[in-house]
């Protein structure tokens, strides 16, 4: 595996958030630039490069057995990996929200699932939940976690049965706070959603003054 590579756009002001965008398969930390503009001015926001080389300049977050299924050694791997960089890199007065896209959400679920204890919130965009990958999938192991998650009824890409598994798992199983949007946008991401984004991102720093 390489090494961590983290492009950060902006630093956190004083105890605020910092927003780690994590890529989809096939892409770098610079694809993720265009979430910039939804996060909050005064919270940090870097982009994390995959793990695994799977093609020039393109990368993935572990090695997989199909869409959706990661090899649970590589899995685990990568989160131990990235769980390393987050401890050295970020300081613990900032909660960190994990956002992640496409093979990307399946990273961050990962994560969440691992230790959700560590987290404030996860943005899980168009991309589904690691299941048979070794982690825990109780019910309520995301109990009183911030989740957004977001999928499209014609994803092109997703496999349909892992995302109905995640829909299922995360409004029925999950315990987490959860808000869902199901939209009709292909592989991509909608305007409602692209609006609403902001405004959750927002609500977890208030949410932690409460």
């Amino acid at each position: 595996m390489a090494e961590v590579t983290a492009l950060w756009f902006r630093q956190p002001q004083l105890g605020a958030p910092v927003v780690v965008l994590l890529h989809g398969r096939h892409a770098n930390e610079r694809s993720m630039e265009g979430f910039l503009p939804a996060i909050p001015a005064h919270y940090g926001a870097v982009s994390v490069r995959g793990l695994v080389e799977v093609g020039p300049d393109a990368y993935a977050w572990f090695e997989n057995r199909g869409i959706g299924r990661p090899l649970p050694e590589s899995l685990r791997a990568t989160m131990d990996q990235f769980r390393a960089w987050l401890d050295g890199a970020i300081d613990t007065q900032h909660p960190v929200i994990l956002l992640g896209w496409s093979g990307g959400t399946a990273f961050a679920g990962g994560l969440v699932l691992d230790d959700p204890t560590r987290y404030r919130a996860a943005a899980l965009l168009y991309g589904t939940v690691p299941f048979e990958a070794g982690l825990d999938v109780a019910v309520d192991r995301l109990l009183g976690l911030s989740v957004l998650h977001a999928q499209s009824d014609n994803d092109p890409i997703m496999p349909p049965d892992l995302m109905a598994r995640t829909w299922d798992y995360l409004t029925n199983e999950s315990g987490a706070d959860l808000v869902t949007y199901k939209t009709h946008t292909g592989h991509q991401l909608s305007s409602d959603v692209a609006e609403y984004l902001p405004v959750w991102l927002r609500g977890q720093e208030e949410h932690s003054l409460a």
